[in-house]
């Protein structure tokens, strides 16, 4: 079975790698460590996720549709 490549994994990829980037640069004990200003990007992606969660609106979505990805079926982001 193949699974073709749609915005809910892409979305899923991009604000995982997000998250761990932006806190191995911003936790003190990582060998990243730049600033603790980091952690407020990862507070936005955790609250970009959540409001997408009730909404279903993901402007991430939305840039990777215009840019010719396929649209989930069902997706957590998709409308």
């Amino acid at each position: 079975m193949t699974t073709s490549f749609t915005t809910d994994r892409a979305i899923r990829i991009m604000a995982g790698s997000f998250i761990l980037l932006s806190l191995a640069l911003g936790v003190e004990g990582s060998p990243l460590f730049v600033s603790k200003n980091f952690l407020w990007f990862t507070a936005f992606v955790g609250a970009n996720l959540f409001q997408s969660g009730f909404t279903r609106f993901c402007p991430a979505e939305s840039i990777m549709v215009r840019l010719g990805m396929k649209r989930a079926d069902g997706g957590s982001c998709s409308r």
